[in-house]
């Protein structure tokens, strides 16, 4: 299945945006595809401002976008749009980064007068990097998700019945896609190490 590779913008430990991060990775676990987390906050800063793409952390990091068949991009709002942070990260990537790979955004937030930063923000990022797919990503409210729950405790990260079901609706489409992809992605993916 589908290396799925989640990208969180988060600076923030605990975070909300994590934990439905954690949670969309369970999901898709699930449902047979890998999830790896990248937490743009746990990449060293200062190589990170410096825009330093040979330092192994970042090169690693870089690496594994790459080598990803698809992408979960999130990130809380901050000044109504992503955070600097995953602004830094996304910075150090090619233009063509995303390129053909499908790419599910969330953004979390305090207030619904910032779900507009989903569609003005996050989802023209993952244009901009060569998506060529950007599924229907959510908006979720801060207070709907519990950012102090261990994910592999099983507990429910999200705490309103209509949001978790929104939000495996975003999720079962975004793995229909992946399906439909799969063949082809293992088919580039041999080529690639073919050709190395």
């Amino acid at each position: 299945m589908a290396e799925v590779l989640i990208i969180s913008g988060s600076p923030a430990a605990p975070s909300s945006t994590d934990a439905l991060l954690e949670h969309a990775g369970a999901h898709l676990a699930a449902t047979g595809h890998s999830g790896s987390l990248l937490r743009a906050r746990e990449l060293p800063g200062e190589a990170l401002l410096a825009g330093d793409t040979a330092h192994p952390q970042l090169a690693a990091a870089l690496d594994r976008v790459a080598g990803a068949d698809a992408v979960v991009l999130g990130s809380p709002v901050y000044k109504a749009t992503y955070t600097g942070l995953l602004k830094a990260f996304v910075d150090l990537l090619p233009m063509d980064a995303f390129a053909g790979k499908p790419v599910l955004p969330f953004l979390t937030g305090g207030s619904p007068a910032h779900v507009l930063a989903l569609d003005y923000g996050l989802k023209p990022l993952a244009v901009t990097l060569g998506a060529t797919h950007v599924a229907d990503g959510r908006f979720v409210l801060s207070a709907a998700i519990d950012k102090h729950v261990d994910p592999d405790a099983g507990g429910p990260t999200l705490t309103d019945p209509k949001v978790a079901d929104d939000i495996h609706a975003a999720l079962a489409a975004f793995e229909a896609e992946l399906d439909l992809r799969a063949p082809a992605a293992r088919l580039a993916r041999r080529h690639q190490e073919a050709a190395s």
